[in-house]
């Protein structure tokens, strides 16, 4: 539990970068053997892309240090629950264990509002949800209280 909190620290590190630049906070990194071996958090404004969201940003990057499609040595820690384009992902890529801090309850695909790690895919990954859940829903919070006062 204790690598999970500093990793999980590491992926609200990437959601302050994105609080920063406008984003939507969440923050993502990828852990292989102990070590971040990929970090990532939205762009999806600064990019005007869809696809921009920080477990595809970490997993792409992962990717191509490893050189490889598979990333099934591979941790994924995120500040939300995922959604369904980045549980699809996750499956895709192999990731071997998937942790989060707080719940999405309007498109969150791990728990809330389904769990495409249950559907019989060829891969399915471990959970482990509400590490650091307070901090990780705190910053959305701040975030979105911040954006309906503009």
């Amino acid at each position: 539990m204790e690598q999970d909190i500093r990793f999980m620290k590491a992926a609200l590190e990437e959601a302050k970068k994105a609080m920063v630049q406008g984003e939507v906070p969440v923050g993502a990194v990828l852990v292989r053997n102990g070590k971040i071996i990929a970090r990532g958090h939205n762009k999806r404004e600064k990019k005007q892309a869809a696809l921009a969201h920080a477990e595809l940003i970490a997993i792409e990057k992962g990717c191509r240090k490893l050189k490889s499609w598979r990333l099934d040595e591979c941790e994924l820690y995120v500040t939300l629950e995922p959604c369904p384009m980045c549980a699809g992902a996750i499956i895709n890529a192999r990731v071997k264990r998937v942790i989060y801090g707080a719940d999405d309850p309007k498109a969150g695909s791990v728990r809330s509002m389904v769990n495409l790690f249950d559907f019989p895919y060829n891969h399915k990954p471990q959970v482990t949800a509400g590490v650091l859940e307070e901090p990780c829903g705190q910053i959305l919070t701040e975030f979105f209280q911040k954006l309906r006062k503009r």
